[in-house]
Parts: structure tokens; sequence; C-alpha cells
């Protein structure tokens, strides 16, 4: 304790000598820790991306060419074998059938520019969906109402607008109602404005003109495209969505009675995983790149603790001379060493800390995040440059003669 106490007291006797002995080590810290942040949290937003719909599973047909990746591959795409119209009856089985199956849902797309108000947005997304997929999505209508049994039956012509562009084309959601747009060459009316929590994200394009939504036997009989372009099922369980999402493809692979291939899922885990590696490996580099201020910052603690023993010369003296070890000294240099690397990693940690709060109010959905293991691993590699660039000045306190170091000048 009495190492300790000489070792805060020699600092605080050179508190500008020590600040400025301790900024290699304030900047290596900083911008090592802010660099392992912003990798945490860009990783954290990829996760979050491909796991945000993580309950629903898409079921998507592949042939028996398309399992073995031949990219040589020369048949003609117009005579592809693009599996079977999946029937909304054998999705209804297949929630029936799997118990963790809590629903499913069915879907068609197309992309086109949408007039209204005088008003165009382009590259919209516009969805077409059957009846049960407000009841799994559960977005929120903001204003007007969602798709009812009679919409599909009639063919009606209405649609629904995300709030993005509803407020693009009618400057608010209320006003958007019961107005009409034009989609393509056909007028359809708007009957309720939703909040679509995916806009913007991965699914649908940072470069999307906003999102709508229509009946997917409307979409179908106008558009040219088919009823059902893409199923999913809802699994309850999140841990269980490849078990079950597995078991559900093979159970649709039976039903639809294909020979020529069969129905799979996209395993996010594998793309999860390789991103976090990518990620994590361009952190380490940077990192270590960034670290090497660090060593820069250990060489100028060592080159002030080597004047230091000079300036304590006639001190080590006296304590040898009243009985200090070797040991003692040893001691008593490389806590004054490490002590002052601490300091200096404490301070880059505060740094750290103002500078990704920064970063994350100025880049939106990027959420750099310090983590306990990184703080405490800043400051313990903060004390072990400390203690390895501390050895040969505590080295040299530790040997010198006490006559000699009495009678120095």
């Amino acid at each position: 304790m009495e190492n300790w106490k000489f070792a805060l007291s020699s600092i605080m006797g050179h508190k500008m000598r020590s600040f400025l002995t301790t900024l290699g080590v304030i900047i290596g810290v900083a911008s090592v820790v802010v660099i392992m942040a912003l990798g945490q949290g860009m990783t954290n937003q990829v996760t979050n991306m491909f796991a945000s719909d993580s309950q629903d599973v898409q079921l998507y047909y592949t042939t028996k060419k398309t399992d073995n990746i031949d990219v040589f591959d020369d048949t003609d795409p117009r005579e592809a074998d693009k599996g079977p119209a999946i029937k909304e009856e054998w999705l209804q089985k297949i929630t029936s059938e799997l118990q963790d199956v809590e629903n499913y849902y069915l879907t068609n797309s197309t992309t086109s520019t949408v007039e209204g108000n005088q008003k165009n947005s382009r590259n919209v997304n516009i969805t077409g969906v059957n009846r049960t997929y407000f009841t799994v999505k559960k977005y929120k209508v903001l204003a007007g109402r969602s798709f009812e049994t009679g919409d599909y039956t009639r063919f009606s012509r209405i649609v629904m607008l995300d709030t993005k562009l509803a407020v693009k084309l009618f400057g608010s959601n209320e006003n958007a109602l019961n107005q009409h747009v034009s989609i393509g060459s056909k007028n359809y009316l708007v009957v309720g404005v939703y909040k679509d929590p995916n806009a913007g994200s991965q699914q649908y394009g940072m470069q999307s003109g906003g999102n709508a939504v229509m009946t997917n036997t409307q979409l179908a009989a106008e558009f040219n495209v088919d009823e059902v372009q893409a199923a999913f099922v809802h699994v309850e369980d999140v841990k269980q969505t490849t078990k079950v999402g597995k078991e559900a493809a093979r159970l649709l692979t039976q039903l639809s009675g294909v020979r020529t291939g069969r129905f799979t899922i996209f395993d996010m885990s594998q793309v999860i995983s390789q991103v976090s590696s990518a990620y994590s490996m361009m952190t380490a580099v940077i990192g270590a790149i960034a670290g090497i201020s660090l060593l820069v910052g250990g060489i100028g603690v060592m080159n002030i603790m080597l004047v230091s023993v000079t300036e304590r010369t006639r001190e080590i003296g006296l304590r040898k001379a009243l009985g200090a070890t070797r040991q003692k000294i040893l001691t008593q240099f490389l806590i004054e060493s490490m002590v002052l690397t601490i300091l200096g990693g404490l301070i880059g940690l505060c740094l750290a800390s103002g500078l990704t709060s920064l970063i994350g109010n100025s880049i939106p959905n990027v959420k750099p995040s310090i983590s306990l293991n990184i703080a405490l691993g800043s400051l313990i590699f903060s004390a072990i440059i400390g203690v390895i660039f501390g050895l040969l000045p505590a080295n040299k306190a530790s040997k010198l003669d006490p006559i000699e170091a009495l009678r120095y000048e």
C-alpha cells in the first residue's frame, strides 16, 4: 500500500509532465475502444436487421441444379423449373399439423410509380398480401382500416400506403384517406395508412420511394404476376425457427408432390455468422493499427520513468542505505509506471465514451456500444503496457549502488 501512495504522490507532484506522458496511452486507448465499439455496433445492427423478422420463415422452391450451384448452367431461364404454384390450403395444412407454426402469410409484389395530389413517388414497393398478412405482421394502422374479406372476393381497387408515402403525397396520414392514387394506368382508393417497421431496411432497399400494400388477388389480376410469389410460416418460438422452418419446407414438398426439386428455407444464422466474423476481423485489424499508438505511449512512459530514476537517484540511494531491498525498489517503480498508464487508460476510456455517444447520435441505425469486456480489457492492457515499459527503468533503479547514488549531484 505504501508503494501505491509513493506512486500517486510522485505523479501528482508533476501533474503536467504526467499528463503529457500518458497522452499517447490516452489516445491509444480511446482509439481502440471507439473502433471496438463501432465494430460491435455494426455487428449488432446487421444481426438485428436479419433477425428482425426471424419468426417469419420464407419457404422457397429450389431445383437439384440450384442445390449444386451449377454456375455454368446454360439452361434457358424461360424453361427453368420454377416449381409448383403454392396453394394456400397447403399452408393452412402445415399450420394445423405443425404445433410450433403459429400462422402463415402469402405475398406477391411489384414496383411502380405512385401518383397522387399532383405529386409522385418512384420505386414504390407494392406488396400484395393475403388475408392473414396483417394478423401476423401486426402493423399499426395509423388512419383508416386494413383489408376485409370482401376486398379479396370483389377485387376491390383499394390500397394502403405506409406513412412515409402518405405524408410525401398528401402531407399527413389523415389527408391521404379516401384519396385516389394512380398506380400504373389505374386508380386506387386509399383506405388506410400504416406504419411499416421494415421501411428503409435491407428487406425493401435503402432507395425505396415508400411502400404500399393491396390484396394479392388484385395485384395478380392487374399487374400480371403470380398470385403467390412468396410463402412464409410464422414460428412462435424464435429459437426454433430453423428447425421448424425446415420441417415446414419438407411438409410443403410432400404436399406439392414435386419430384424434380424441393422446398427449403434461407438459413440466416449462417449469414449472420459470416457477417459477424467479417466485422470482427475488420475491427481487429483496425484496432491493432490503432493500438500502435499504445506502444508509442508506452515508449513515452519508459522515457519519462528513466528521467524520473535519474532525478531521484539520491532518494533511491537513501532508501537503500536505510534497508530497502532491490525487490522493493523494483516494485515501487513498476507500480508507479503502472499507475501512470492506468490513469491514462481511464481518461482514454472516458474520452471514448463521449466519442461513441457523439457518433451514435450522428450516424442513424448504428449504435456503438462499449461492453464491460472492452472497458476492462482496455484497462488491463494499459496496466500491462505500464509493467512492460516500466521494467527497464525499475530495473535500473533497483541496481543502483547506494554509495554512488548518495554521492550523485
